[in-house]
Order: structure tokens, then sequence, then C-alpha cells
């Protein structure tokens, strides 16, 4: 806080060290947080399991699986213990998955590890972190935990509760004659798209027949020869739990690209599978299945996480809602029912008009009309809006509604016209296949309400979160991009044994529960220890009899280790429980013992408020870690009175007395001595203490800083102030001023006069002389000294003749060494804003007045061509008598001339159009310079226009000289054919396919279209076939090169806010344009595998009206490309520095306790991505070279080396220039820009 203020020599201040340089505390690595009130755990993410996560829950909830590998004890599997033994069979996976189901039912911890059991899998690291199928998993582990159990009880673990058998017949129907074919499946795959949901799909796959007829006839076995027939599926063994994975993901054969099917897809919580079987004459209670487990996939075919809604059979878990969400919700259902039902998907509304009609079809707007009457409301009023016309609707549902080819009348399909009836009625029907004479019974009605015991309550398990949720929750993830994958059903005839309920530890081997046991007595253990640790505080204890009280301040007598002991106790106790600790620490302690508050501060150590009330806790009277606690009588220590509290607070003063002057210095110099005094000290003690007879005191109002100059008198009605109220703290200065000394002081003003201005020098040099080597000389001046008088000690210094000072002038020296303008003679140094020490140059001329200007100006903008001149004008000359004279002093004539400021690129920038205004009123000031610019300026409210136009660039194929080549666009020369004598003053532009096509003038009311139009006139645009404005784009030139992007052809000019200075380059296109206001234009190019360089680019057009993060352009990239997203790596290129700045988008796994950051959009630093950049793409399926820069990109980057190098070389020779002997330029070398960049690993 002080810097180097306690350097000088402060013997007197104890120089302990207490409270400084406190070392936090190492945190004790906290154990896993607990269970949260549902009572279930979760399974930690190890970056990409969230697919193993939700299968393990699944399986971990299904009690016949888990009790059945629970059964397998150690001497059919052997034990982990024995898995280093070299002989030693060991069944490691089984092993494992016990293991992690028995820390998932009993250990006390949020969210268990699954590290173990991938490790027995054989993963790498990196498998963790890749997301695979679930669909794909559930059948590799099945097939994994079958070849782990071979040889044990529990060999056919896996087809007892998972195996079912399809059947496949061919009926002939001449000889009916059945073929037939069985199929085993563990789980059945249904389609999705084009379906309504899971009875549909599996009445298309199980009760449909196929028929082969007509040109598709059947060759039957029995009768020898072609025969009509029909085919069939139906399940022959209905397996005890039913796993369904939906056809979630497609691919597309138009696009060739894998998407994902997020339509609306039903299922039921109770099916009843009988019209699917083949065998239909069992009770109903042996085809009934309840949804057990759901597993959501959230995201696209390209990545994404999944979780699992689990209804917790054996009671495990605590269910729980908020009861006043349930009452509201409770509320709203009683309230809303009909409006709920209305608001459904209209599927069911409308098959339910048609499903009543005789005839097969209806007129459609006979059908609008039938919804009108039964539900009060038309299809446009209520269901336009988010499911588009009637007509259109019924087209998008083929697989439902059949239209008639005009597509005028509208029917059910016979299948959804049974389905529904079924649906609404109950009714026993007879299956379409009635050759086969089975009658079936389907039944759709809402699930049996089931006691509260009964095992329905749901769990939303997402990796380590567990929340209960309701049944109904379920229907939200029946369409999205958050949907349902994978369906578990468990049939309805498997109860569970009532002992089992609420039992966690049900059927558990006896060494896995004293493992689980043991392991919970650990954890117990450690989260005491962790709490212990994390509420315990350091305190540092005083004790009296080791300190001394002297300038104002205890200080220790003895080391600070031995007056200082350390004292650690739970924030939690009482200050009671601290004096015992106390007490028995110091062993023995006589009379009244006192606690009071301590702070070290640069006086010393320094007493607050004594701690009272022992039956406070030490976290409610504020003790915090580190504290210092002061242990004493209250009254005294070592007999001297302590005075204590923040109005004793003692201050440390620097007390400056003036020194003697030093000639050979610079300014005055100060001694200084530091004193102590308690803050509330008035100044009238602080004087006599300090100040001699007839002394006075000063203050420095800037604070600690003693060399600043803004010193303050401290008057006769100050001195009842205190030092505090005055605001003087620790390392203040206050400056003691003897009577001889007071001279320097304005008293009245309260302020320093002369003694405030540093006595320096300024260095003037000789240019009025003919020597070859100029001299200089030092001039003694303050800041106040006038410009004139500075020049006529240097002409007598300079022994040159008096006469010369109404000839001459004071020019001040750049670091480069040119000279400036003239400083006015009546300012002074610090008017005229001189530096002490700066270089002055004496030179012919006369100096301008206060009310002149000294002005550069140069006859175009190209140094090279035009030397830098100089005159001097009237501040109220306009600007065209000021052109005037400058013409005239460069030997120009004509009007066809006017003026321009130079801008900081050292380029001709903004005209000065306002002829008749003085150069005061534009703001010209001394010293800036003004260029001479061929042209008359266009009338007002008309922009005169250089109009470049940009030809497609040529790629250079591999194998030709990569230096005529810069970031892919070919440098015509011969497309630039303007002659110096025709333009003279139009800039060419290196480095990119410009071509110059000529001026315009336009008004600044025109629009852009207008502009086009305008552009296609002139005589080297006539060639090219633009049919119509839209098919050109516009950009401004900036740094030679395409630079803004020029949008909406109705825009005015006036509206880009183009400036007087705007260059157009037009780009042709083969097709329209009319880019929006989120829409962004890039140049993409794709990487030549095996060579270090890339393809011609191509236009993308991205939206990031939604987003503009690295992740969004990464999937426009491969969409335009057609390739998957994690096989492509694209960069930005930066063609002023010839380098690739890589686009990442992974992002970080950050702790719970922490918001996740939103990215950071690309339009921000580093990347600053705007319109014409250029991104380049590594096709990682036939490149996986990371790197993406080109040869052009090495020679580029060379050049840019050695002009940095001749740059230097040519700094080093300017300041060795004999003219500068003693002078030394401050060059500072710029470090080289590096762009940051972050590269996280990718968790998806």
């Amino acid at each position: 806080m002080f810097g180097d203020l306690f350097e000088e020599d402060f013997s007197f201040i104890s120089n302990n060290h207490y409270g400084k340089g406190k070392k936090s505390k190492p945190r004790v690595s906290e154990p896993p947080a607990p269970r949260d009130f549902t009572n279930l755990s979760g399974i930690k993410n190890q970056g990409g399991t969230c697919y193993l996560n939700s299968l393990l829950q699944t399986l971990l909830f299904t009690p016949e699986f888990r009790e059945a590998l629970f059964s397998l004890g150690p001497e059919e599997l052997g034990t982990l213990d024995d898995t280093r033994k070299p002989d030693a069979k060991v069944r490691i996976i089984p092993l494992q998955l016990q293991r992690l189901f028995a820390q998932l039912l009993l250990l006390d911890q949020q969210a268990a590890s699954t590290t173990d059991l991938t490790e027995s899998f054989g993963w790498s690291g990196h498998e963790e972190m890749r997301q695979h199928d679930v669909q794909e998993l559930n059948r590799i582990l099945f097939s994994a935990l079958e070849t782990s159990l071979v040889g044990t009880s529990g060999h056919d673990l896996i087809n007892r509760l998972y195996h079912g058998i399809v059947v496949n017949q061919i009926v002939c129907k001449e000889c009916k004659n059945v073929s037939e074919r069985q199929e085993d499946f563990l789980d059945l795959t249904v389609a999705v798209k084009g379906v309504a949901g899971l009875e549909e799909a599996l009445w298309n796959m199980y009760v449909e027949e196929e028929y082969f007829e007509n040109d598709n006839l059947y060759r039957c076995g029995a009768c020898d020869k072609l025969v009509e027939a029909s085919k069939s599926a139906k399940l022959r063994k209905l397996p005890p739990f039913l796993t369904i994975s939906l056809l979630r993901f497609n691919f597309d054969f138009e696009k060739c690209e894998r998407y994902k099917e997020t339509s609306c897809y039903t299922f039921p919580i109770q099916i009843n599978l009988r019209p699917f079987c083949e065998q239909t004459e069992m009770d109903d209670s042996e085809y009934m299945y309840e949804l057990f487990s759901v597993i959501i996939h959230k995201g696209g075919c390209y990545g994404g996480h999944y979780h699992v809604y689990i209804r917790d059979v054996d009671e495990l878990g605590n269910w729980q809602l908020q009861e006043e969400e349930d009452g509201l919700i409770e509320e709203k259902d009683l309230r809303d029912t009909e409006n709920a039902k209305e608001t459904e998907n209209p599927l069911a509304v409308l098959k339910g008009i048609l499903s009543e009609e005789e005839a097969k079809q209806i007129p459609v707007d006979q059908l609008g009309q039938k919804l009108l009457e039964k539900k009060g409301v038309s299809w446009n009023k209520k269901y336009r809006k988010q499911y588009g016309a009637l007509r259109k609707y019924l087209q998008n549902h083929p697989q439902i509604f059949q239209l008639s080819p005009d597509g005028n009348k509208v029917g059910l399909k016979e299948t959804h016209k049974l389905l529904f009836k079924l649906d609404s009625h109950g009714q026993n029907l007879q299956s379409p296949s009635q050759k086969n004479g089975v009658q079936w019974n389907y039944e759709k009605s809402p699930p049996r309400p089931r006691a509260a015991s009964a095992g329905c309550h749901w769990f939303d398990l997402n990796d380590s979160k567990v929340q209960p949720i309701k049944e109904k929750d379920i229907e939200k993830q029946f369409q999205g991009k958050e949907s349902a994958y994978m369906l578990f059903y468990r049939k309805a005839q498997l109860k569970r044994p009532p002992e089992a309920c609420g039992n966690p530890r049900y059927q558990i081997p006896e060494h896995l529960l004293n493992e689980m046991n043991a392991a919970n007595t650990e954890l117990q253990k450690k989260r005491a220890e962790c709490d212990s640790a994390n509420n315990g505080i350091d305190l540092h204890l005083h004790l009296s009899s080791c300190y001394k009280f002297h300038n104002g301040a205890l200080h220790p007598s003895l080391s600070c280790k031995e007056s200082v002991v350390d004292l650690t106790i739970d924030r939690r106790k009482t200050l009671g429980d601290l004096r015992q600790a106390v007490l028995q620490v110091l062993e023995s302690w006589e009379g009244d013992m006192v606690l009071s508050m301590a702070k070290p501060l640069p006086a010393g150590l320094h007493l607050y408020q004594v701690l009272d009330g022992d039956e406070l806790t030490l976290d409610g009277i504020g003790l915090a870690d580190g504290a210092d606690i002061f242990v004493w009588n209250g009254k005294e220590v070592g007999g001297t009175k302590v005075l204590t509290g923040p109005e004793h607070e003692p201050v440390v003063l620097n007390v400056l007395r003036l020194a003697e002057h030093n000639e050979g210095g610079k300014g005055q110099h100060f001694s200084e001595v530091q004193h102590v005094f308690p803050c509330s000290t008035s100044l009238g003690q602080l004087h006599s203490a300090l100040a001699p007879a007839g002394g006075i005191i000063l203050r420095n109002g800037s604070g600690a800083d003693t060399e600043a100059k803004n010193w303050q008198v401290f008057h006769e009605e100050d001195m009842k102030e205190t030092i505090q109220s005055v605001g003087l703290r620790d390392g203040c200065s206050v400056l003691i001023l003897d009577s001889h000394d007071q001279s320097f002081v304005n008293v009245a003003s309260g302020n320093l006069t002369a003694f405030t201005y540093d006595i320096s020098w300024l260095q003037v040099k000789n240019f009025c002389g003919v020597e070859e080597e100029a001299k200089h000389v030092k001039i003694t001046a303050t800041i106040e000294t006038v410009m004139s008088d500075i020049k006529m000690k240097a002409i007598q210094e300079f022994q040159l003749q008096e006469e010369l000072g109404n000839k001459s002038c004071l020019r001040p020296v750049s670091g480069n060494g040119k000279l400036l303008s003239p400083v006015p003679e009546d300012y002074t140094v610090k008017e005229a804003e001189l530096k002490m020490g700066s270089l002055l140059g004496l030179c012919h001329g006369k100096a301008p007045t206060s009310t002149q200007l000294f002005l550069y100006f140069m006859v175009g903008s190209d140094q090279n061509c035009s030397p830098e001149m100089e005159i001097v004008v009237e501040e109220t000359a306009s600007v065209k008598e000021c052109l005037n004279l400058m013409l005239e002093k460069s030997g120009l004539s004509g009007d066809n001339w006017h003026l321009r400021r130079l801008d900081w690129c050292y380029e001709a920038g903004e005209a000065l159009s306002q002829q008749n205004a003085t150069l005061k009123e534009l703001n010209v000031c001394r010293g800036d310079t003004l260029v001479i610019t061929e042209g008359k300026l266009p009338e007002k409210g008309f922009l005169k226009i250089p109009i470049w136009w940009l030809k497609p660039s040529s790629h250079k194929k591999h194998g030709e000289n990569a230096q005529d080549q810069v970031n892919g666009i070919t440098r015509k020369m011969e497309a630039l054919q303007v002659s110096a004598a025709a333009a003279p003053a139009e800039p060419t532009h290196p480095g990119l396919d410009l071509c110059y096509a000529g001026r315009i003038e336009i008004a600044g009311e025109a629009s852009l279209e207008d502009l086009k139009m305008q552009v296609l006139t002139l005589p080297c645009c006539q060639e090219q076939v633009v049919p119509l404005p839209s098919f050109l784009r516009a950009w401004t030139v900036d740094s030679r090169r395409p630079g803004n992007l020029l949008r909406d052809n109705k825009r005015t000019l006036s509206d880009y806010r183009l400036g007087a200075s705007v260059e157009i380059c037009i780009e042709p296109l083969q097709e329209e344009e009319n880019l929006g206001p989120h829409e962004l234009l890039l140049r993409v190019q794709m990487g030549i595998p095996g060579e270090r360089d890339y393809s011609s680019s191509r236009d993308l057009v991205w939206d990031i009206s939604k987003e503009c993060t690295a992740w969004a352009l990464r999937q426009r990239v491969a969409s335009h490309y057609c390739l998957p997203v994690d096989k492509i790596e694209i960069a930005k290129y930066f063609p002023e520095r010839f380098e690739w700045l890589p686009l990442s988008s992974w992002t970080q796994q950050i702790s719970k306790r922490k918001r996740r950051k939103k990215q950071a959009s690309l339009q921000s630093a580093p990347y600053h991505l705007k319109d014409g950049d250029i991104i380049g793409v590594k096709n990682l399926l036939l490149d996986d070279t990371k790197d993406f820069s080109t040869v052009r990109d090495d020679i580029g980057k060379e050049k840019q080396r050695q002009l940095a190098l001749e740059k230097r070389k040519s700094r080093q020779e300017r300041v060795q220039d004999p003219l500068f002997p003693d002078e030394k330029l401050p060059m500072k070398p710029r470090k080289p820009e590096v762009a940051l960049s972050i590269n996280v690993g990718v968790f998806r």
C-alpha cells in the first residue's frame, strides 16, 4: 500500500512482521457430498459418458437384473484382490458392476464414479471423452456380460430377462403352406419417421401383412411355382423386460447427411401386446407391460446429452415435490380441462371427425365446417398459427390421412380408423388379417390408479443430479430436440416381495455390505475432519508480558516467534471456550484476563475493542481466520497506560525540512524524518511538537508522493482540527518551514510559489550557423520562463549578433530529428507544453505570433514525390486564402485544387470543403499538415467516389510461383490499364485483383441501387453482363482491400456515413443477393490434402441472428461441405499478419457451483469476425494436419521480418547520427503481437 515508504532509516519503530505475509491454510480435500433429499445417488460424468450413466441407472432400477447379478458370489466370479495374480480367473466386469450397484444403493454420496468399471472395459482416457450411441452400448454390454458369465450359474441371465422371439411367416394362398423363420431379439427397433406413436409402429410391424401379387409373386416350396402369398410377423415369445429402441436418427439421401427425427412420437405408460403376439389365448395379464424407464437424448445427430426418467419400483428414493406447485398444477388442471384438450395436437380431433363419417372421403372444406360445429372454433382461428393451413396439414400427414388426387377430398386410412375405434371404445376388433382366424383384444385406457406404495414415483437421473418428476412429465419427451430414445417396459405380472420395498440392502452379498459399511464410516470420518478444518480459524495471541509501549504503539520486547502464540479453534465455539483455551495454552495467569482485538500498523501494534460476551460464538463476534488477539489486564502494559480504539490509532508522518540548494542538481532538496502521532492529535499540538517559534506547517495535497508540488499551508484557524479530520494518513508528508524559508510562500493564498518550480534547463541547438556540426548549449529555465528570454540567452551563449533576435525563432526537435512548428515568443515554457530537458532548435525565420498558425503542406499525399513545405498564416484566414498562399509558394496555378487534412495514416483525409470558413473555425491547429489535392470538390450534398472493379480471383495451380500470390488473390498488373497521365492521383491497390474503373459523382441522398446503376455506365464496366443491380456486391476499400460490405440496395448513401475520401469496389455475382442485417458473408476455402494450399474460395452466407459462436460456425461450414462437424477444423485468416487463428468450439468442464459461461461471440476479440473474412477448412477424413499456413504465408512473414530489421537498423543509424551526440531517443521495442487462444477439450 505504501510502496517504498519505509526504505529510509526507521529504527525507532519495531521491525516486527506479525500480521504480514499470512499464509492461507491449505484447504482439506473435501470428501464427496452426501445424498440429497431424494436419497438416490447419481453417477459422475467422465467427460462423455452420459450414455453409459443412463443405461447403468436403468439396469440398477431393474431389481430382477440387479438381484440376479448379486446372487453370483466370489466362488464363481473371483475377487478384485486377485486381479494381479497371474493364474487367477477373475470375471472383472460383473464384479465391478456389482460393486458399482452396491455403491449406488448404499454409499452415502451424491454421485458414484464409473472409472473402475470403464477400466475393466479396457477403455483408455480418450474413450471416456467420446460419446457413443446408448442403443449400441446396450447390445455390447449385454454381449460382454454373457461372455463374462459363461460357466457360472448366471450364464443365462441376459436371455432369461431380455430374450424374446419374433416369427416371420409367409402363407401360400393356394396350398395354405406356411413357411416361417424365427428370430431372436434382446431389444426391438421401431421406426419413428412417418409414424404417430409406438402402437402404430408395432401395428405396422406385427399386424399389417405384405402381399405378394401381380408382378411380385412368391415361389412356394410345396407348390413349386410362383404363387400369391401373404407375409406377416408376430411376437412368439415375450421377455419379462421389453427394450424398445426408437430410430430417431435417419439419413437424408438428397442432402447426403444424417439428421434427427424430432416429430411427435407417443408411447403409453401401459401397453397390451396381445394384438402383436402369435398366441393370444392367454390371460390379459400375460400381455400387459408397464413403462419403467425412458432414456432421453437431447441434441442433434452428431452429439448431445443423455439422461433417463426412471420409475422407482422398489421405492428406494424419497419422492416429494413442492406442495405449492402441486396445488397450482391441480387447480389449473381442474380449471382448464376442456381448454387443455382443445390445445392438444389436432390429429386426434380430425381423426375423430373422420372416423365417424360413413363415406370413405369427405371434402376438405366440409371437414373444416365439421370442426367448427364440434369445437365451436375454426381451424384458422385455433390451429393455423401453429400448424399452418388445414389442407397443408393434411398433406404433411400422409401416413394418417388419404387425400384424393386433386387434393379436395380427405379420408382416414383404414389402419388408423381401426386404431381410433379401438382407442375410443375398447371393443374387441378383428384383425385385418382375418384369414389367420385370430381374434385379439386391444385396450388403450388410462393407467390403472396405483397406490402410493406401488412404486409409481418417477425420477430424472441426469448424471450427478437426481430430482423427482411427475408421470405426466414423460409426455414432454414425445417430440423435439430433447425426446425419448429408448423405452424399457416390464411385465405387469412381476411383483416385488414386501421386504424389498424401501430396503436398498435387499439381496446384497455380505462382503459388499461390509465394504459399503466401512466406506460409509470412512466418509463420515472425512466429513467430520473436513468440517473441523473448514471451520477452524488460526488466531495469533500476543502476550502483554512480551510487549512494551513506546512511540504511540506496542512493540515486542522479544523476537516475533516468542511474543506471538498461535492457537487454532473452531469458529462455532464461544468466547468463553476461547478464554479456557487461552488459559490452557498459558498454563498460568494472575489477575484479570482481557482479550482485545489488535491490528498491526506501520507504527506498531494497536488495540481496538475488548471482546465481551462469553456466550457469543467466535463467528458471531466477527473473529476471522488470522485475527490478532492481545492478552492483557485491560489497563497497562509494562507499567504504561495504553490508549485503545480507533480514535487513538497511531499515524506515521514524513516530516520534511528544506535542505541547502544543490547547484548541480534539479530543484530543491529535503531532509526527511518519520514521526508517530495519535490520529486524535490536534494540529496545534503537532505544530508545538515540530515547528519552532514562527515556523509554519504545510501539507502535501498529493498524498504520500513527496515529489508532487501541491503544498498547502495550515492556517491558524485549522489548529483545532485533528490529524484524522484533515486527512493525514500513514505515509503523508508535512513540510516545516522556518522563518527564513517563508519567502517562498504566499501565505495569503496558502500555496508555495517560486519554490514549486524546478530550476532546470533546456537544450538549444544552433541551426543558424554555417558549421557542419551544429553547436548546442544548456539554458537554465523554469516552467514560467518566457520563450523570448530563452532565445536571447541562447544567442548570447552562441556569441551571435543580437540583430538575429528579430530574424530567428525557437523550434522543438522531435525524437527523429524533425524540426517542429516554431513556438510563439510570448509563450512560457508551460504554455508551450515543453518538458524540461527538451531540445530546441534556433532557426532562421520569424516566430509566429499567438494569432498566427505555422502549417506544413505538401502537394499530393506521397511524401517521396512531393517535399514537405512550411507556411505561416493568420488563423482568421479562410481556406480559400490559405490555399492560394500555398499554391503561390509551391509554384502552382489554376482553380482545380482543394485542401485536405493529413490523417493518422499519412494519407489525404478529410477535405476542407467550406471554402469561406476560417482556419480557426475548422479547428486547424499549429503544426498541422495539409495536403493540396488535385480536382475540384463536389458540390454540397454530392460525393465524388473512385470506383474499383473486383474481379473473381484466379487461384494458381500447384507448382506455380508462390511469391506472386498473396492470400489466394493474385495481383494482375495488366488489369490496371490506367496511365499516369490519365489518372495521376489514382492510387493502385497491390495485392488485390482490383481494376480501377473511374470516378462517379452522385448525390448523398441517392440509394445504393442508384450507385450500382451509375457504376454500370462507366466505360470499363459496360462490357460486363449484369442483369440487375442485385447482381452486384458493393464494398468500401479499406487498407487497399475490400472493407465494409454495403447492404440494402434501398438505403441512401448518407446513411452509410461514407465520408469524403471513401472508395468503393464492386464485385459481380452469378446470382441475386440481398443480405439481411444478421447475415454474415464469409469466404471459405478447403485445404488440399497433402499440400500446403487451398482450393478456390466460396462465398458462405451465415445467419448469426441466434448465435455467433465457434460451434455454430463449425456446424454451418460442415453443412456447407456435407461433412460431420467433428471431422473438420476451421481457422480465420489474418492477411496483414499472414497468420491463421484456429476457431475452437471446445467447452470447459467447470464446477457445478459456478455458472456456465456463455460462449464468446466471434465478432469480439480475438477473432473480430466480419464480412469478407477468409475461413480455412481442413477435412480431417483426408488431412489430419492442423497446420493451416501456406507457402505464401511463409514468404509474407519473411518479408515482414526483413522489413522490420531494416527499420530497426535505420533507427539505430539515426540514433548514432553525430548531429545528435548527446541525444538518446526513447526507442522502446514493441513486442510482437500474439493472438490470445485457449484450446480446451470438447465435452459433448
